[in-house]
């Protein structure tokens, strides 16, 4: 298992483009799904809370689903703002939602078992070979917002157990609408009635770490929201590495239903996958302060969208003028859909634009401007399509590099 795990390409890409920028290249940085402390900081409440939990002593291990004061504070935002109010029971506290995922993975597969996703997608490929699923994946394109529908998904779900689906959605910034959303819900619980007695259940996960990330008229939507009866079979994985601009902090929950709950809980404790003492109890006050919350996410969201909307005007006005470029408009997280339809084409060099990597890294000599391509999210083959994450860079840097994006696109 662990020969056939393969490497993040993201980070193989930021290594890259860290290198250039120690050599001294003027380099946008578009690459990794994280903030950057110089342009967002995290809430200096939470960080003052962090402090203070530290020097009252709060160092030693938290209990196995995390300490009650946090558990109770999920509850509460979640009875507040995505009108459901978990038990208390089935709220487990992890080390930043990727063990949220990892562990729900595990606990619904056993070996060879199926697991749907769409492509592009973030990271399921990888949980599913850590635990012995066997990935199935579900192609999806411009038509839809690059989001599945149950469409697509129904004829897989026969022997599945495990549809793993986000949103808003890493890596491509859209989100489902309430009607896309509730038609996936009313197939897993279609198909969980039609199984026969001593059949295991399909399960949905609903990873929605970037749920507070929303722009514009879009409205983040949730499975009990547009069909509570799918309540039984979904697991929710959520923290604040995005909401807070927290992603080194390293708190994350998982909701799960009661039969769930348990098994995820006994895979976090015994891979020591718990969030440090001092920051769970930070985190606890921090989101019990209404006021403080409201404040930092308005001043996030802003942040954000002013660099998703300074990106997708001025790859739009390139596009209005011919070049070879389109972008999907951003609806959530902090990410840009971006083609960059140069395959085919002949640099003023010479050189051959056959792949996506041909692209990218032409991009970044000529422009600065360093992407992921959606391979790195699942997808095969050549597409043109990529990710373009802001959360590390300025306003700034993204208005200076427009002008050379546009003199690299103009090949003549």
């Amino acid at each position: 298992m662990a020969g056939g795990l393969v490497g993040s390409e993201i980070l193989k890409i930021a290594a890259e483009v860290r290198a250039l920028v120690a050599s001294g290249r003027d380099v946008c940085n578009l690459t990794v799904g994280d903030f950057a402390p110089s342009e967002f900081r995290i809430p200096a409440e939470l960080e003052e809370a962090i402090v203070a939990a530290l020097r009252k002593g709060e160092t030693n291990y938290p209990p196995s689903e995390g300490v009650p004061v946090l558990r109770e504070a999920v509850r509460a935002l979640y009875g507040r703002e995505l009108g459901f109010t978990p038990d208390l029971a089935n709220v487990m506290i992890s080390s930043g939602s990727r063990p949220g995922i990892f562990a729900t993975f595990a606990a619904v597969l056993d070996p060879g078992d199926k697991v749907l996703f769409p492509t592009p997608s973030w990271n399921n490929n990888h949980y599913a070979h850590l635990t012995g699923g066997e990935a199935v994946a579900v192609p999806c394109d411009v038509s839809t917002r690059f989001m599945p529908s149950r469409a697509a998904l129904e004829p897989l779900v026969r022997d599945a157990r495990l549809i793993a689906l986000c949103s808003p959605q890493n890596p491509t910034g859209t989100m489902f609408t309430a009607d896309q959303l509730r038609d996936i819900c009313e197939l897993v619980v279609e198909e969980n009635e039609r199984r026969g007695e001593g059949e295991r259940p399909l399960y949905l996960m609903y990873d929605q770490v970037y749920w507070t990330l929303v722009f514009g008229k879009s409205r983040h939507v949730h499975p009990l929201a547009v069909c509570p009866e799918v309540a039984p079979y979904t697991v929710y994985v959520d923290g604040i590495s995005k909401a807070l601009a927290a992603t080194g902090v390293r708190v994350g929950w998982v909701v799960a239903p009661p039969d769930l709950a348990k098994t995820i809980s006994g895979i976090l404790t015994h891979a020591g996958a718990w969030a440090p003492r001092a920051e769970q109890i930070a985190v606890a006050s921090y989101l019990n302060d209404e006021a403080a919350v409201r404040r930092f996410r308005t001043a996030l969201v802003g942040g954000v969208c002013e660099r998703l909307d300074a990106l997708y005007a001025g790859l739009s006005a390139m596009r209005d003028d011919g070049l070879p470029v389109e972008a999907i408009a951003p609806e959530g997280a902090i990410y840009l859909t971006v083609r960059f339809a140069l395959a085919g084409r002949t640099t003023r060099d010479g050189s051959a634009l056959r792949h996506d990597e041909d692209v990218r890294q032409y991009l970044l000599r000529e422009a600065g401007m360093a992407i992921v391509p959606f391979q790195a999210f699942g997808v095969d083959g050549d597409s043109g399509w990529f990710r373009l994450s802001v959360g590390a860079v300025s306003l700034a840097q993204v208005t200076a590099m427009l002008p050379r994006v546009r003199d690299a696109l103009t090949l003549g």
